[in-house]
C-alpha cells in the first residue's frame, strides 16, 4: 500500500461520521523461549514468548499492521490464514510464495485490510515446520452495530488445538527428508498448548475453561495441529456449530465436532449441567493405515464455585477411524445462504479442474532406511518444486526461469485412482503454475489416490473462499456427480477436507490478482510436495490489480 494511500486511510478514520474503520497495531516479535511439557524442555521458537501466540483481534473492514521483528537464527514468515488479502498478496506470507522469508536480525509490516469477513481464523508460520509453535487465533468481529445472526453469547473464548513434539521439529522432518522415511508423530496433542493429564510425568499441565451456570458461550475452536485431524467433545454438552472458516452455516447441535489442520469451528456452548467439572477431549481422526499420535488432549471445563478436588465428568473419544460420525458433521454443514449471508456460487463455470492428490515414491539411492528409495507427494503427478525467489516477485517484475504456467488441468495418467494405483507410476518435479483470468470461474475437483494408502487430505487455498458443491467416495464421476452437487446453499470455506479414497468438488471466482498457493494442510505432506499454485492475471484498472510491494518486503 503507497504511503499517500495509508495517508488518505488515516485521515478518513479519523473522521468515523464518514468512514467507519480503524487501524490496529500489532508487534510480533519472534523469539525463542524454553518450555516444558511432558516433563521434558526443549527451546521452541514462540511470538513475544507465547505459546500458543496472542490472539489477533480486529474488526471487519479494519486495517491490520503487524511489525514481525525476527529475533532467531532462522527464516520466518507469517501466514494470516483464511484473510482473502485482496490485492495485497505481498501480505499474505507463505514463504517463496508470495514472499521471500524474513531473515535473522530483519522485519516486516505486514500490511491488509479486513473485506468482507468476520469469524474465526488463525496466523501461523509458513516456512518449513515452524507452525508447530507459531501459530496463534485471529478473531474478526462484525462491524459495531451488526449483530451475530445467532442469538448473542454471554461471553467468548478461545481454543487452539495443537500437536507437541519432544524432539525439536526442524530436527524431526530433516530426519525424515534424510532417510526417506515418515516423520515421527507428535507425542501429544495439546489444549491452548498444553496436554492435559498424561500418564508417566509428575506434572499434569490441564488448560481450565470456567464458566459461569447459566450462561451461554461462543467458543472458537481452531485446529492448529501440523498433521492431524481432530475430533472434539465436552462431556455432557451439546454443541451449537454456527461457523466455519470465518464463514456462518446453518446452525446444528452435536456431541462431537471434526475439524482439519487450518480449519476453524465457532459454537455455542450453553453451560446448563450441573455444577462441577467436565472433560473437555480433542483426539486423531485417521480412517486410513497410517500412524497417527493416539494421546488424547484433554482440558477442563470448569463450573464457578467448584472446587478444585470435585471428580470430572468424564467422556470416552470416538474411536480414531469412526468414518461415518466425521461424514455426518461433515455432511451437516450448510451455508447460511440468507439476504445479508448469501451462498453466490458461480453457476456458469469457465474452468473445470480435475486434480489428482496423494502419495508416490521416488528412487533414491542415499535414502537407506527406505531400501534407496523416499516417500514423495504430488498434484496431478506434478511434486511442486519451492523456488528460490518468490513466484509472486518473478510474476510482478517479470522474471524469467522461476516458474512455468503449464501446470496440468487433468492428470496425465488415467487409473483406478481410488484403488492402489500404478505400481510404476513415479511422479515428475517442476514449479508449475496455473494461470487464470481476472473474474474468470473455476470448478476444482480434487480426487485422492491409493498410491502407498488413500488419506484424508485437508487441502487450503490461498486468496479465496470456495464453495463446497460435493463430496464422496470412490472415483469422481462426472456424469452422475455432477448431479448431486449442492448449488443452493454450499458450506464456504478455505481449508476442505478430501475423503481418504474420495473427492471433493469446490467452486470460487478468481475475483483476487496474485499467485495463491493451494496445498495440503497436513505440513508433511506439503514438505514432501503436494502444492502448487494459481497465478490471477490483473483485472482492468487499479481496483482490479495487485498493489506494488511495499519497500520493506523481504529479499531473497
Amino acid at each position: 500500500m503507497g504511503s499517500w494511500v495509508r495517508v488518505l486511510l488515516l485521515i478518513a478514520c479519523i473522521l468515523p461520521a464518514l468512514v467507519e474503520c480503524r487501524v490496529r497495531h500489532y508487534k510480533f516479535h519472534v523469539v525463542t523461549k524454553n518450555t516444558t511439557r511432558l516433563c521434558s524442555s526443549k527451546s521452541i521458537i514462540t511470538i513475544n514468548g507465547k505459546f500458543p501466540g496472542p490472539t489477533l483481534y480486529a474488526r471487519e473492514d479494519d486495517t491490520v499492521l503487524i511489525r514481525v521483528v525476527n529475533k532467531v537464527n532462522h527464516n520466518v514468515t507469517i501466514h494470516w490464514h483464511g484473510i482473502k488479502q485482496m490485492r495485497t498478496g505481498w501480505a499474505d506470507g507463505p514463504a517463496y510464495v508470495t514472499q521471500c522469508p524474513i531473515q535473522p536480525g530483519q522485519s516486516y509490516v505486514y500490511n491488509f485490510t479486513i473485506t468482507g469477513q468476520r469469524g474465526t481464523l488463525l496466523w501461523h508460520a509458513h516456512v518449513n515446520w515452524l507452525r508447530s509453535t507459531v501459530h496463534g487465533a485471529i478473531v474478526v468481529l462484525p462491524k459495531k452495530g451488526v449483530p451475530y445472526p445467532f442469538p448473542k453469547p454471554d461471553d467468548e473464548l478461545v481454543l487452539v488445538l495443537g500437536e507437541w513434539w519432544k524432539s525439536d521439529t526442524e530436527a524431526v522432518i530433516n530426519e525424515a527428508l534424510r532417510s526417506g522415511l515418515a516423520p515421527n508423530v507428535s507425542d501429544s496433542h495439546t489444549i491452548n498448548g498444553l496436554p492435559g493429564t498424561v500418564a508417566n510425568c509428575s506434572t499434569q499441565d490441564v488448560y481450565n475453561l470456567p464458566v459461569e451456570s447459566g450462561k451461554t458461550y461462543l467458543v472458537r475452536i481452531i485446529n492448529a495441529a501440523l498433521n492431524e485431524e481432530l475430533f472434539f467433545k465436552i462431556a455432557g454438552h451439546n454443541l451449537t456449530v454456527v461457523e466455519v472458516d470465518a464463514t456462518y452455516v446453518k446452525p446444528f447441535k452435536t456431541e462431537t465436532i471434526v475439524i482439519a489442520p487450518g480449519q476453524t469451528t465457532n459454537v455455542l456452548l450453553t453451560a446448563n449441567q450441573k455444577s462441577g467439572k467436565y472433560l473437555v477431549a480433542a483426539s486423531p481422526f485417521m480412517d486410513s493405515p497410517i500412524a497417527v499420535d493416539n494421546l488424547t488432549a484433554t482440558a477442563t471445563l470448569h463450573y464457578t464455585g467448584t472446587l478444585s478436588n470435585t471428580p470430572t465428568f468424564l467422556t470416552t473419544p470416538p474411536p480414531k477411524n469412526s468414518t461415518q460420525l466425521a461424514n455426518n458433521f461433515i455432511n451437516s454443514l450448510k451455508g447460511l445462504n440468507t439476504q445479508k449471508y448469501p451462498a453466490n456460487v458461480p453457476l456458469k463455470v469457465d474452468h473445470s479442474l480435475f486434480f489428482t492428490i496423494g502419495l508416490g515414491i521416488r528412487p533414491c539411492p542415499s535414502c537407506k532406511a527406505a531400501n534407496g528409495s523416499r516417500v514423495v507427494a504430488s498434484v496431478n503427478n506434478v511434486t511442486f518444486v519451492m523456488p528460490t525467489t518468490a513466484l509472486l516477485q518473478a510474476h510482478y517484475f517479470n522474471i524469467n526461469g522461476v516458474f512455468t504456467t503449464d501446470f496440468p488441468a487433468n492428470p496425465s495418467h488415467v487409473f483406478n485412482y481410488s484403488g492402489a494405483g500404478p505400481a510404476n507410476l513415479q511422479t515428475q518435479s517442476g514449479t508449475k503454475l496455473y494461470r487464470l483470468s481476472f473474474n474468470s470461474t473455476v470448478q476444482l475437483v480434487i480426487q485422492d489416490t491409493g498410491i502407498i494408502a488413500p488419506e484424508n487430505h485437508p487441502v487450503h487455498l490461498h486468496g479465496f473462499n470456495f464453495f463446497v458443491i460435493g463430496r464422496g467416495l470412490g472415483n469422481y464421476n462426472p456424469k452422475t456427480d455432477t448431479k448431486n452437487f449442492n448449488l443452493d446453499d454450499p458450506v464456504e470455506r478455505n481449508t476442505v477436507g478430501v475423503p481418504a479414497g474420495g473427492w471433493t468438488a469446490i467452486r470460487f471466482r478468481a475475483d483476487n490478482p496474485g499467485v495463491w498457493f493451494l496445498h495440503c494442510h497436513l505440513e508433511v505432506h506439503t514438505t514432501w510436495g503436494l502444492k502448487m499454485a494459481f497465478l490471477v492475471d490483473n483485472g482492468k484498472g487499479s481496483k482490479q490489480s495487485l498493489i506494488p510491494p511495499p519497500k520493506d518486503l523481504p529479499k531473497c
